[in-house]
């Protein structure tokens, strides 16, 4: 019998490809299984000729992804976190990761006033129609006021450009769009370090940023030379970021005088401030004080960009409820400014979502549900500063080498930024099976009265025996 070579070029199959193989004598099918290769004949008509041999040819059926070339993407440094934990069976385990309140037996918490405002809601039986690009008409007020002051000139003067964004981290980005297109070249000024999404954000919109001073290793604490010192280095004309309270990571905010220097600086240098405002009222407990960093800005008269969320101070995390504001110096360029901020949104999500804006809108607006509001704030803030006196009693029995932890009180807001490095930080989620990101950073809204002995232990372990 005459033998046929076949020849087979090099192909990644699948486990449930097929091989069409014929030639003049035999045609059928090489199936790829979970039991190995076979050749099928079933179903076709198959002939045999021992005087001759044939040619073979093939025809091969593979699933070859138009995707190939994708790399799978790595775990976001914060989410991340929270997959981990979840994956962890330990029963002390406890996540300090991601920055979301918890009651003092670690679960979410809704707060009273919002199940009020949305039982409001289905008493006046709104409906879901799309709002307008720039979002809700009584939100977009209310959050303006509520950053500015009700009686602010530049809300009067009609300065004021707000747009309803999805949370803070999408009206960051509509803020990062507008600066790449009517601000060609022009420069971002970021806080190292920062929010782990702020470098995403300005990187997606293709906005250039470098970093200037803020963090200290050395006390724990404010850079403020070193932030002065790159802020005035800085080209004319530069976006200078600063979170307008309760920084993030670090928990680190500078004095009502060091602020008054930072705008002093920005003033003189011509840079146009961009503020993130994500924990107004959740911070200190006060809307007011929590907003003074912004107002101290406006009322220089600089033309500010501001960021808000009302993920943390109403808890509303999965509502993506926030705005941008750009305050301009005359009503015409506010006007200006709004109409591309519409423009540019959109081709980007064409609308925001109105169920979270109404609750804003309808607790803001509605006297006794605002106080409620503000009274609820205060013990969230009451409870996270309880906490974090607690941690720092706890580790200050405990530890005896000397170690001066009073940066644990000087910090405010849900964050503290222990000093940890990665490798102690590793050893936080390794042997105590405490999850947090790995610059150190901690979440003390999610911890509780009864776990910041457990905590201590933890954090001095890691200082002292990991390098």
């Amino acid at each position: 019998m005459a033998s046929s070579v076949l020849s087979v070029a090099s192909y990644t199959i699948s486990p449930s490809a097929s091989l069409w193989v014929h030639d003049s004598h035999n045609k059928g099918k090489l199936k790829f299984g979970s039991n190995g290769l076979r050749f099928s004949t079933e179903g076709i008509n198959t002939f045999s000729n021992s005087r001759s041999s044939g040619r073979i040819s093939m025809a091969v059926a593979v699933n070859v992804s138009r995707f190939e070339g994708i790399p799978m993407a790595p775990p976001d440094p914060i989410l991340g976190v929270s997959e981990a934990f979840k994956a962890d069976t330990s029963n002390v385990k406890l996540n300090l990761g991601v920055g979301a309140y918890r009651t003092e037996e670690l679960q979410p918490y809704v707060l009273n006033v919002v199940k009020k405002a949305e039982n409001l809601m289905l008493e006046r039986g709104e409906n879901k129609e799309y709002l307008p690009i720039e979002g809700l008409a009584a939100f977009n007020k209310a959050t303006a006021e509520l950053l500015l002051g009700a009686d602010n000139p530049a809300i009067k003067q009609q300065r004021v450009a707000t747009v309803q964004g999805l949370s803070g981290t999408g009206s960051l980005r509509l803020g990062a769009a507008l600066i790449e297109r009517y601000f060609p070249g022009a420069k971002v000024l970021i806080s190292n370090p920062t929010w782990g999404n702020h470098k995403n954000i300005f990187n997606d919109a293709r906005v250039p940023w470098s970093e200037y001073r803020y963090y200290d290793p050395k006390t724990v604490g404010l850079d403020f030379e070193g932030m002065i010192e790159d802020i005035k280095s800085a080209p004319e004309g530069t976006f200078v970021l600063l979170h307008g309270c309760a920084h993030n990571p670090t928990g680190i905010d500078p004095t009502p005088e060091q602020w008054e220097k930072i705008a002093d600086v920005v003033q003189q240098k011509n840079h146009i401030p961009f503020f993130d405002v994500a924990y107004q009222g959740f911070a200190s407990g006060s809307l007011d004080e929590d907003a003074a960093s912004v107002r101290l800005f406006v009322s220089r008269g600089m033309e500010v960009l501001v960021a808000q969320s009302y993920s943390k101070n109403l808890g509303l995390y999965a509502e993506r409820v926030g705005a941008i504001n750009v305050i301009s110096s005359s009503p015409e360029s506010a006007a200006r400014v709004k109409s591309q901020l519409k423009r540019l949104a959109r081709p980007m999500y064409s609308n925001p979502p109105v169920h979270g804006a109404r609750i804003v809108a309808n607790i803001v607006g509605t006297p006794a549900l605002f106080d409620e509001w503000k009274a609820e704030m205060e013990m969230m803030a009451g409870r996270i500063k309880n906490v974090r006196q607690a941690l720092y009693d706890s580790i200050s029995s405990k530890d005896k080498s000397g170690k001066d932890w009073s940066f644990i009180l000087k910090q405010i807001g849900m964050f503290s930024f222990t000093g940890l490095n990665k490798n102690q930080s590793d050893n936080m989620t390794n042997k105590w099976h405490i999850y947090m990101t790995k610059d150190g950073r901690i979440s003390l809204a999610g911890l509780s009265l009864a776990k910041c002995e457990y905590l201590a232990d933890a954090i001095i372990d890691s200082y002292h025996n990991v390098s």
